[in-house]
């Protein structure tokens, strides 16, 4: 995985824009941002939705997600780019749009999605 690649799959996401935060490349849904380069340029900041599900990564791919001491107690992981697929981005990048996006605008996607998946059933 490469970051433009990265940042197309979160530009698929209602509302995301590529924006600065702490001064590298990142994801942002109204303001809030949800995902970020790091400065090494290899590695991807994700918020994730605990601390436990932050644990379970490390622990069941560790080929791909870490932390840092400044992740510690943080409900964040780090993720290696070259060792990211698709599939795993979107689900990443999906979940820490949902925690940081307005309750709102996740009620729209949620609300929307069905009725796309109805309209590319074959009739």
């Amino acid at each position: 995985m490469k970051w433009d690649r990265l940042v197309e799959l979160g530009l698929e996401l209602p509302e995301v824009v590529e924006d600065i935060w702490y001064r590298t490349p990142a994801l942002k849904v109204r303001g809030k941002g949800f995902a970020r380069l790091k400065e090494d340029g290899d590695t991807v900041v994700f918020f994730v939705g605990s601390v436990d599900e932050q644990q379970f990564l490390i622990e069941t791919q560790p080929e791909v997600y870490f932390i840092t001491d400044h992740y510690r107690g943080y409900p964040a992981v780090l993720g290696r780019l070259a060792a990211l697929d698709v599939m795993e981005c979107r689900v990443r990048l999906e979940e820490g749009w949902r925690i940081k996006a307005p309750k709102t605008l996740v009620k729209q996607l949620d609300t929307a999605r069905p009725a796309a998946a109805t309209r590319r059933r074959p009739g």
